[in-house]
C-alpha cells in the first residue's frame, strides 16, 4: 500500500511539472491618428485656450497658420475629402480668420460662429466629436 502511494504520488509531481506551452506573443498595435484628427485635436486644443482668452478679457494673438493644413492634412478615410468637406473647411477657416479679425464686441459671437461651423461638418461626417466641439460654445 506504502509503495501504491508512493508510486501515486511521483506519477502526480511528474506529470504536475509539464512544461509550459509558450503562447505566440500578440503584438502590440498602437493607435496612430491621422494628419487631421491630430490637427483637430490640436485645434481643439487651441479653441479651449482662445475660449478662456475670450472670457478673461484677454488679448487671443495671431491666427495659428497651422489651422490652415485643414486642407490638405490626410483624413483618416480619404474618401471623406469630398466638395462638402472642402466648403465647411474653407467656411470654419473664414469664420476663425474673423475672429482674429473682428471687433471685440463681436468676438463671442464670431467665435461661436467658428465653433457651430465645426459641428455643422461633423454633423454630415465623423459625428463622434460633436459633444466635445459643443463644450467650446461661449454660453
Amino acid at each position: 500500500m506504502k509503495q501504491l502511494i508512493i508510486v501515486l504520488l511521483v506519477s502526480l509531481v511528474l506529470f504536475s511539472c509539464k512544461e509550459e506551452r509558450k503562447q505566440p506573443k500578440e503584438e502590440l498595435i498602437m493607435y496612430q491618428s491621422s494628419e487631421m484628427a491630430a490637427l483637430m485635436n490640436a485645434m481643439y486644443e487651441g479653441n479651449m485656450t482662445i475660449k478662456d482668452k475670450i472670457l478673461e478679457g484677454e488679448r487671443i494673438g495671431d491666427f495659428p497658420e497651422t489651422y490652415l493644413n485643414i486642407h490638405n492634412a490626410v483624413l483618416t478615410d480619404p474618401a471623406d475629402r469630398n466638395a462638402s468637406f472642402e466648403a465647411f473647411s474653407k467656411l470654419y477657416i473664414q469664420n476663425m480668420q474673423l475672429v482674429y479679425s473682428g471687433s471685440k464686441d463681436s468676438l463671442k459671437q464670431n467665435f461661436n460662429q467658428a465653433v457651430n461651423s465645426c459641428i455643422t461638418c461633423h454633423k454630415t461626417t465623423c459625428t463622434g466629436p460633436i459633444p466635445r466641439i459643443k463644450k467650446l460654445l461661449i454660453k
